[in-house]
């Protein structure tokens, strides 16, 4: 039975095993019965003890009742998150936002980085609805060594029709030799999908969403913005008039495209509006 409880307030939780992905980027385990069953492309608001909180994916496990966090060593806090030992607490609240929304047929899912998470989780969820569908993964890096989650995404899709797992790299060590766009632009010139499913770098979404609708297939980001609060109250996440916290974090390709924010300008800590 799903445990019952307030998503605004704070529930601590133990780290229980930590897992390097990369020589940058881990991933954080611990038991929470209610954040391991979020619906892909919902976040959590986590909070590091004496630092500060912070909105993450959470990324699956084939424990029951386990959940991630999936983490790069980058600024102040994501550090401090990535630093914390076996042993150690942090507080979470949520879930929160929206989720991906399932279609069925040829599927292409674009990831860069941790952006991966959700479509981790939407791969999960969408068994065993997807194991007569062919299923495309791009998943976008700048290295060899930054390259995660293949081995899992080849796990969960044994059971599909004819799967792609296609590992990007920037200075082609490894897989395709690029940006996660440019073998987009490959694909959409060879095949066709039914539906684009993307998360990741806002500028890389931005031409994953415009290609998409070019191509007039049906296409959804989930959005990665600042958020201070997670409930709506900041407006640190806005793009226009929406709210990525409250209105998404996934978002329609069509609507997309009538957002003059999203791909163009982000915000700062400060609220101020600044170009990407």
């Amino acid at each position: 039975m799903e445990e019952q409880r307030d998503p605004n307030h704070p529930y601590i939780c133990t780290i229980e095993r930590v897992v390097d992905e990369t020589p940058t980027v881990r991933t954080l385990y611990f038991h929470d019965e209610v954040l391991a069953n979020v619906k892909p492309g919902q976040f959590a608001m986590i909070w590091i003890p004496g630092v500060n909180e912070l909105p993450m994916s959470v990324m699956i496990s084939e424990k029951k009742d386990e959940a991630g966090l999936t983490v790069r060593k980058r600024g102040e806090s994501s550090t401090a998150l990535y630093n914390l030992k076996i042993g150690d607490k942090i507080g979470v609240r949520g879930p929160y936002g929206n989720s991906f929304e399932i279609t069925n047929g040829k599927i292409l899912l674009i990831g860069g980085g941790t952006g991966l998470v959700p479509l981790m989780r939407l791969i999960k969820y969408s068994n065993p609805d997807w194991t007569t569908n062919q299923i495309t993964v791009l998943m976008g890096s700048k290295t060899k060594e930054e390259v995660f989650f293949e081995d899992i995404s080849n796990k969960m899709l044994t059971h599909s029709q004819n799967p792609q797992i296609i590992p990007v790299t920037e200075d082609g060590s490894y897989g395709e030799k690029g940006y996660v766009t440019d073998v987009l632009e490959k694909l959409l010139e060879e095949n066709t999908y039914d539906a684009i499913y993307t998360c990741g770098p806002e500028l890389m979404m931005h031409k994953v969403v415009k290609l998409a609708n070019e191509k007039g297939i049906f296409v959804q980001a989930s959005l990665e913005r600042m958020m201070k609060c997670g409930v709506g109250i900041c407006g640190s996440c806005c793009v226009n008039e929406d709210l990525v916290c409250r209105d998404g974090t996934v978002f329609d390709g069509q609507y997309l495209a009538k957002n003059t924010e999203f791909g163009h300008f982000e915000r700062t800590k400060s609220g101020i509006l600044e170009k990407i």
